[in-house]
């Protein structure tokens, strides 16, 4: 149920977690092995450093880096700048009927609601990163600060 600029936003945070010793790392890099087009990626970039979970470095030899540690932060502060995850609805409720059909969906689309803030809130992008066990990166190096 994310947006696809969510979706790439993710991507993006697991790919630097998992290269930290490649830091900084160039925009066009992250969108090449995250399989992201580089203009969207750069749009998704900007607005996670404006959120304070990414800080970036100019010229050459800069790029992006997490602006925290991995472990510290999560997948929900991640996708705050991109998704309403807090304020969605149930969207049969504006249908002007109230039946026990709408009700019951109303009860469970809040449920799938909650649930999927749950996961969001309590997972990391450490936990993701790890997760995917490639053996290939080193995620436990802290970011700075």
């Amino acid at each position: 149920m994310l947006s696809l600029t969510g979706e790439y936003a993710l991507r993006a945070m697991i790919y630097l977690a998992r290269h930290a010793y490649d830091w900084p790392i160039p925009g066009h890099r992250i969108a090449e092995q995250a399989g992201i087009p580089p203009r969207y990626l750069s749009k998704v970039l900007g607005d996670l450093v404006r959120s304070g979970v990414l800080s970036s470095s100019p010229g050459k030899s800069g790029g992006f880096r997490l602006r925290r540690s991995p472990r510290k932060m999560t997948l929900f502060e991640v996708l705050a700048p991109f998704e309403q995850l807090d304020r969605r609805r149930c969207p049969f409720g504006e249908t002007g009927v109230r039946s026990a059909g709408v009700v019951a969906a109303c009860q469970q689309w809040q449920s799938l609601m909650e649930a999927e803030a749950r996961f969001l809130k309590e997972t990391t992008v450490f936990d993701v990163a790890l997760g995917e066990g490639t053996g290939d990166s080193d995620v436990s190096r802290e970011a700075p600060g």
